[in-house]
């Protein structure tokens, strides 16, 4: 189901995916002050036509009540696709990539910001975006991902 809704254009299944995060991401959802989804490249953007992790943090916003920022992070550069790295070359990969949106800056200033992303492989993305938030003020950030890949060895 993630990767329909990451690939196949099922974006049908966004609230249904949303609500199965719910009840785990409770704890997180009351200290947090922003719901923040991990944002694609704009090039990423127009193939896929939605960002999925905006869909998914909407939908969970929604069904929390929360408070929903979803262009609070840019990715600043295209950074080529994780796939068949490792977890070294993932984080370099990803090292700088993003950035709190201009806008945005004095709205994180002490906040703490609930991070939604599909997919938790090495958490080089998330690292990066939580570096970029942290620079530019947080207070706190945690995450909240759908699935995680489990590698072997």
């Amino acid at each position: 189901m993630v990767l329909a809704l990451k690939h196949g254009d099922r974006l049908d299944l966004a609230p249904a995916l949303a609500r199965w995060m719910l009840a785990p991401a409770k704890p997180l959802l009351k200290r947090a002050d922003i719901l923040a989804p991990v944002p694609l490249h704009h090039w990423r953007m127009l193939r896929r036509k939605f960002n999925q992790s905006a869909e998914l943090a909407r939908h969970l916003a929604h069904q929390s009540g929360q408070f929903c920022l979803p262009d609070l992070l840019t990715r600043q550069r295209k950074t080529p696709s994780q796939d068949g790295l490792t977890r070294s070359e993932r984080m370099e990969n990803q090292r700088g990539a993003f950035q709190v949106t201009q806008r945005h800056r004095q709205v994180i200033k002490g906040k703490a910001v609930l991070l939604v992303d599909d997919v938790l492989t090495t958490g080089a993305t998330l690292s990066a975006c939580a570096e970029a938030l942290y620079a530019a003020g947080a207070n706190n950030v945690d995450v909240i991902v759908l699935a995680r890949v489990e590698r072997d060895g």
